[in-house]
């Protein structure tokens, strides 16, 4: 979730809206062994980010460090299968201190000629189950949903037709609060998942999958279209969950005025945009707008509302060093 402060610097830019959000990597592990598969969750939040923050971040961190044992692993299975893949060879093309994953051995392969290209990577080494394919330290895919749900998310299925066994997965997840499922993609709604929608209540949404594999077996990003309807439906149930967050972030500053606590605030803000006003005006913009960037004008107007930003009307926060008292309407 590193890069959403510079995605929101730069939509802001252009008019588009940004909601923040993660796909994590996960496990769904019924008490047949044999029925165990990965599962991909995705997690959407308000653009103040999610509550317990630490918490999401350490589930995240954990993700990442078993993507290093996991990268190992595979480069050790195709080395078993005659290919004598270098690990310096994908970390080098990982970059410095990022988890390399398996799109990373994919791009290595091709590099060192083990393969033609990305998708044949996938198909003959490298897919769930595959000849040099590795499970890393993902959590479950309940625990995962659920604690999307405690941190003021919408939790999604991603593409469930990439599932061995979508049912069972479907109504697990669902009994541990998830929201929706990915019913659309490039190609167009598919009526089988629609329906599974349909069966357990669960909003329609879809997405590109797009992780910059280079076109090679994945869909262009944009490339699918979502009814304005669709997105219409997942604000109505987003809108409540994310104000609730945001009201229990700006609460916990507004009884904790600290450093660390208007960190949480300011998350996904830059804040090099206030530098040049005065304290007072500098103080009072942010809070304008922060409210006017989450919530909409009725949502504001909300009591509990009103009575935080009483609160804050005297505490102070830190930019560059600077206190600078919050002044607000």
């Amino acid at each position: 979730m590193s890069g959403i402060t510079e995605a929101v610097e730069a939509a802001r830019r252009f008019g588009i809206k940004i909601i923040p959000g993660v796909e994590i990597s996960t496990i769904f592990s019924p008490r047949n062994p044999e029925m165990e598969e990965p599962v991909h969750i995705l997690a959407y939040y308000s653009s103040c980010g999610p509550t317990r923050y630490e918490e999401l971040d350490k589930l995240l961190a954990n993700i990442r460090e078993g993507r290093y044992v996991r990268a190992k692993d595979m480069v050790l299975k195709l080395n078993k299968l005659k290919l004598p893949l270098k690990w310096e060879h994908v970390t080098k093309i990982a970059g410095k201190g990022v988890a390399p994953g398996r799109l990373h051995v994919a791009r290595a392969m091709v590099e060192a000629g083990y393969v033609e290209n990305l998708k044949q990577a996938f198909a003959r080494y490298l897919y769930d189950g595959g000849p040099a394919y590795s499970t890393g330290s993902e959590p479950l895919a309940e625990e995962a949903v659920q604690l999307i749900c405690e941190t003021g998310g919408l939790a999604v299925l991603a593409h469930p037709w990439a599932l061995k066994n979508p049912i069972p997965i479907i109504r697990r997840l669902k009994d541990a609060g998830l929201h929706g499922m990915e019913v659309y993609r490039s190609d167009g709604r598919l009526a089988a998942y629609n329906d599974l929608a349909d069966t357990y209540n669960l909003l329609k949404l879809g997405g590109s999958d797009y992780h910059g594999r280079g076109g090679h077996g994945e869909s262009e990003l944009g490339s699918v279209n979502l009814p304005v309807v669709v997105l219409h439906d997942f604000l109505k149930v987003a809108r409540p969950i994310w104000c609730s967050a945001i009201k229990d972030i700006l609460e916990g500053y507004a009884k904790e005025p600290s450093d660390t606590n208007f960190a949480k605030i300011a998350r996904f803000t830059r804040m090099g945009s206030f530098k040049g006003s005065t304290p007072l005006s500098c103080g009072k913009d942010l809070i304008d707008r922060c409210l006017a960037s989450w919530l909409t004008a009725e949502e504001q107007q909300n009591d509990e509302f009103e009575a935080i930003r009483l609160k804050l009307s005297h505490a102070t926060i830190n930019l560059s060093g600077v206190q600078v008292p919050i002044e607000t309407k």
